[in-house]
């Protein structure tokens, strides 16, 4: 939810135009989390009434709507401009933000950023909630200051201005905002910047996510660039070349400028996919950090660990593995579409180098002394020193949200079949609201693709409190799961940018299953199954891509479909999950209503809704509920159902028991702790199609964010 771009250079020439694209460009590549409106605040010269010259000050520009609204808005601010807006500036920070309402309704006035006063002396962008503004608000009036919004942000920089006016001295602005932060209660990430501060850029997080990128070499020159040696730095790629997207101003240098000296750009940003175009070191903030960027550095404070910022923390520099072309499209009209397409290579990626690819053969690998079929076929570096911990575990508690909830439920009956521990299932919301008991003797698993889901990052904060093991399966390195819980796995699947889950669910099916795979690996009267599910893995990617196939097909489902207003999935045991996660797409991208429904209850009320109107998709694969869900078609049938099967290729049984009546959709069988990842892609596909058939924008869904990081108050 939200997006945060900030921009900040020294000693480097960039243009207004450059200035502004920049940031226009970071904010493109965090639509895909959600926003409804956006904004942007860079110093413009201006000349106030009295002064002899211009000064470089704040301007905030803000719109409803998406991002080409915003540029269609400057653009017309930029008519006014009174100097050139080709020249170039060596210092400069620029701040901008996708707005994702949550309190008042969404409107430019509504938008961050968001100012101290009419003379900008404080701006301020803002992700997260502030639970506590109620009562900075009342206070502050009470002080004098008026509100010109809705927003629990606002009350930051009148916050700022407030305590700055009453300073019997000047001080750093880090320490003045480790103040101003003090008060605060909530989820935050901040970008300020300051009027009464020139050319500094403060930024802070606490609860929600926020990196920052780090350029340095850098040489900016007016004429064409010559090829360089591979011992001199780098010159950049001026993000005003980018063309994903319209831009402001056309990117010609100024003439005339000579070379100039190495500087430093830096990038914040909530994730990584707006930075890795421009640099791939970063640092992923922790909670409590205070980055102050002034006079060509960077400093990082953490108000935790000291009374003021006057202590430099240190935090460990990343290279990020993403490539700029996963946040690209590919060739696909869609980036839903393409991440359906790619979960063939996306699962191969999850299982790399943890999965030995073929049995193993006595002689080849033969060890004095060790049984070489007891040598394990999958490795999870991420778990390796914890394995004897979890499987003495009283239990496995599985806390996710939303589709990892449907992963985790999808790979219950495999772990608890592997490892003979309990599984449970929580929604993490709902573990909070109850204060769910957790022992020391459980291990909790948390899964979330971005890793910064706020209300399963709260249970794990609640879970270690409780003195639980946490085990956290994540998407993104260096997310505050993956780096707050005792271990984990990464599942690899690539940066995901639709807003509908689609690679990293089948990522996610794949690396929990790998989980229980390491964990039985003491027992040898699982190993003939093990190596059965392990042979399917191996297969798997192929399979993948047979399902993918029927693509044509499942078009011409959705055709059929769309202008139906609701439907139902039925699926039992594994495919129960199948049945939730499919009805959870159709849902949210196409705007259907679509319910997800256990076929063992169908008797208990469901089976007043079948007539020959509504449509029922019937996942109906040769698992062990074969039989139980040929009786629930039957049933169907009975009734006059208008069904949709999804069976498999050889399921002759099936073909008969349709006979023709209904469509039916034959994907390749795999094995049944696996067959969830093919059962759902057709599934997948009909959500993809509907949504395009309907007209709606199936990246960027009504009322969602990606990313959910902000909690109910």
């Amino acid at each position: 939810m939200c997006g945060i771009f900030g921009f900040y250079f020294y000693d480097v020439r960039h243009s207004h135009q450059e200035i502004l694209n920049t940031l226009v460009d970071g904010l493109r590549r965090l639509e895909y989390r959600g926003y409804d409106s956006a904004g942007v605040s860079v110093d413009w010269p201006v000349q106030a009434e009295g002064e002899l010259a211009p000064t470089a000050r704040p301007v905030v520009i803000k719109a409803k709507g998406k991002v080409d609204d915003l540029v269609k808005l400057v653009s017309e601010e930029v008519k006014s401009f009174t100097f050139d807006a080709k020249a170039c500036v060596k210092a400069h920070a620029g701040i901008a933000h996708t707005r994702w309402a949550t309190h008042g309704p969404p409107c430019a006035r509504n938008s961050h950023p968001h100012v101290s006063s009419p003379n900008h002396e404080f701006v301020v962008v803002h992700n997260g909630t502030i639970t506590n503004f109620r009562a900075l608000k009342e206070f502050l009036m009470k002080e004098g200051e008026v509100f010109e919004s809705d927003t629990d942000t606002e009350v930051i920089p009148k916050l700022c201005k407030f305590l700055y006016s009453r300073l019997p001295e000047p001080i750093p602005f880090p320490q003045l905002v480790c103040e101003v932060v003090k008060q605060l209660e909530g989820a935050y990430a901040l970008l300020i910047k300051s009027s009464v501060y020139p050319g500094e850029l403060v930024a802070c997080r606490r609860g929600s996510p926020l990196i920052l990128g780090m350029k340095y070499g850098i040489q900016a020159t007016a004429t064409p660039r010559t090829p360089r040696s591979p011992n001199t730095p780098l010159t950049p790629k001026l993000s005003g070349t980018s063309t994903h997207g319209p831009q402001f101003f056309d990117n010609a240098a100024p003439a005339g400028q000579p070379n100039q000296p190495f500087g430093l750009e830096l990038f914040l940003a909530s994730e990584a996919s707006a930075v890795v175009e421009h640099t791939k070191q970063v640092i992923y903030l922790e909670d409590n950090d205070i980055v102050h960027m002034a006079k060509g550095e960077y400093t990082v404070f953490n108000w935790s660990d000291v009374d003021s910022p006057s202590v430099e923390v240190r935090r460990t520099i990343q290279t990020l593995t993403m490539e700029v072309s996963q946040i690209m499209k590919g060739g696909y009209t869609h980036f839903m579409e393409k991440e359906i397409f790619e979960q063939a290579e996306t699962i191969a990626q999850t299982m790399q180098g943890r999965v030995k690819i073929t049995p193993l053969s006595p002689m080849k690998y033969a060890v004095p002394g060790i049984d070489p079929y007891l040598m394990p076929r999958v490795r999870m570096g991420g778990l390796v020193d914890h394995v004897s911990t979890i499987r003495r575990s009283r239990r496995l508690m599985f806390i996710a949200c939303g589709t990892s909830y449907h992963a985790a439920m999808a790979c219950r009956q495999t772990v608890e079949e592997l490892t003979e521990i309990p599984v449970v299932l929580e929604l993490a919301s709902d573990l909070l609201d109850r204060r769910c008991p957790i022992f020391r003797d459980d291990t909790c698993v948390f899964v979330s693709q971005s890793g910064e889901t706020a209300d399963t990052f709260r249970a794990l904060e609640y879970a270690k409190a409780c003195g639980a093991l946490c085990v956290g399966v994540t998407n993104t390195v260096g997310s505050a799961i993956a780096r707050n819980t005792h271990c984990g796995i990464h599942i690899n699947a690539g940066a995901e940018i639709g807003v509908a889950s689609t690679k990293a669910y089948t990522s996610q099916i794949v690396a929990i299953t790998m989980m229980s795979l390491v964990l039985s690996e003491d027992a040898i009267s699982k190993r003939q199954r093990r190596d059965e599910i392990i042979d399917s893995l191996c297969n798997l990617p192929d399979l993948v891509r047979r399902t993918l196939k029927l693509n044509d097909q499942i078009k011409q489902l959705a055709a059929d479909l769309k202008d139906e207003q609701s439907c139902l999935m039925f699926g039992r045991g594994r495919n129960y999950a199948t049945a939730m996660e499919a009805a959870l797409k159709v849902k949210e991208v196409s705007y259907m209503h679509s319910e997800g429904i256990n076929a063992g209850e169908m008797k208990h009320g469901p089976l007043a809704l079948v007539d020959d109107k509504l449509p029922i998709v019937v996942v109906s694969t040769m698992d062990t509920m074969h039989s139980k869900m040929a009786g629930v078609i039957q049933q169907l049938m009975a009734r006059n159902g208008r069904l949709i099967v999804i069976a498999n290729e050889e399921d002759d049984e099936m073909v008969d028991i349709v006979n023709g009546k209904y469509p039916i959709v034959q994907v390749p069988r795999v094995d049944d702790a696996l067959q969830p990842v093919v059962n759902i892609i057709p599934l997948q596909l009909l959500s993809y199609h509907l949504t395009c058939l309907r007209g709606y924008n199936v990246d960027q869904p009504r009322n969602l964010a990606k990313s959910v990081t902000v909690t109910e108050e």
